[in-house]
């Protein structure tokens, strides 16, 4: 019986749960630099989600939007909550969504 030497280590990998949002609504410290391009550039980030999502520019800022990515990644909410967040909490909307496009691909399931 041979014994084949081991040449990686285990590593810890985080899990992650597909069918929820991969960052909070607020969590604008996870990146910076969205957060900072949400703020003052809103439409260019509107622009670059809807690009992610190959969708038009116009599309990126709004409830359509946020609803057609909470479907089909099969995350909670209802059109109503969508509604509600892209009233009240448009930079923050677009930042999440940003950021959690990111983390998908960075996961490999976007």
């Amino acid at each position: 019986m041979e014994l084949s030497p081991i040449v990686t280590q285990p590593q810890c990998h985080r899990t992650t749960r597909s069918f929820e949002w991969q960052s909070e609504l607020c969590d604008c410290g996870d990146d910076c630099n969205i957060c900072l391009c949400g703020t003052f550039c809103y439409c260019c980030l509107g622009c670059i989600v809807a690009k992610d999502m190959d969708e038009c520019c116009s599309c990126g800022p709004t409830v359509a939007m946020r609803t057609r990515y909470r479907s089909l990644y099969r995350i909670p909410g209802s059109i109503c909550l969508d509604c509600l967040t892209v009233t009240f909490c448009g930079p923050c909307n677009l930042c999440q969504l940003k950021r959690d496009i990111n983390r998908r691909k960075q996961l490999g399931i976007f």
